[in-house]
């Protein structure tokens, strides 16, 4: 059975963050989407401070005041993309508290979307184990999960539940939902 493909041509500029847990997936989503959308992008992980890399790599979870300063380079990527860029770009950061969510919007018009990746705890775990190179640890998901406030309605967000899904399928299910809200607007 074939999927249907987006039409990138339908979809108009808008700012996405890709959110979730650690181990999610927001990285290769947002990788994905910028090479088909040739949107600008930003890793969040990259914007993160020295002290806050240390921390997590030690397995202590951030707190809200390691995390502000974090969250605000994020809205400035973001409010200079929506000057700069024509409104689109996209972000990855774990946007775990919908307080964190609010930070990230404030005051940006036009288009703008959380991208919500759920995936089940047990295949999270898996991954975070099997991964290499980062600084996120396995042992802080427990923490992520337990700060995560999914979006609600009041939100604009698109949830994309993931399993073992393959990439592509997660991809065009992403890109499709755009072509949908894009064709709405």
């Amino acid at each position: 059975m074939n999927n249907p493909i987006a039409d990138l041509s339908l979809i108009t500029p808008c700012l996405l963050v890709i959110m979730g847990v650690s181990g999610c997936g927001k990285s290769k989503l947002a990788k994905g989407l910028q090479q088909q959308l040739n949107w600008p992008f930003q890793e969040g992980d990259n914007l993160h401070s020295e002290h806050n890399i240390q921390k997590m790599s030690q397995g202590i979870p951030l707190t809200d005041e390691d995390r502000m300063p974090w969250l605000q380079k994020c809205h400035d990527w973001l409010k200079e993309r929506q000057t700069k860029s024509n409104g689109c770009g996209i972000l990855t950061c774990s946007a775990l508290k919908k307080s964190y969510r609010d930070i990230l919007r404030k005051d940006i018009y036009g288009s703008f979307y959380f991208i919500y990746i759920d995936v089940p705890p047990e295949i999270l775990l898996q991954r975070l184990q099997k991964r290499k190179g980062h600084f996120m640890p396995a042992s802080l998901l427990s923490s992520q999960l337990e700060t995560l406030d999914t979006p609600e309605a009041d939100e604009d967000f698109i949830k994309i539940t993931v399993a073992n899904d393959p990439f592509e399928e997660v991809l065009q299910k992403v890109l499709l939902r755009l072509q949908q809200i894009s064709i709405k607007s």
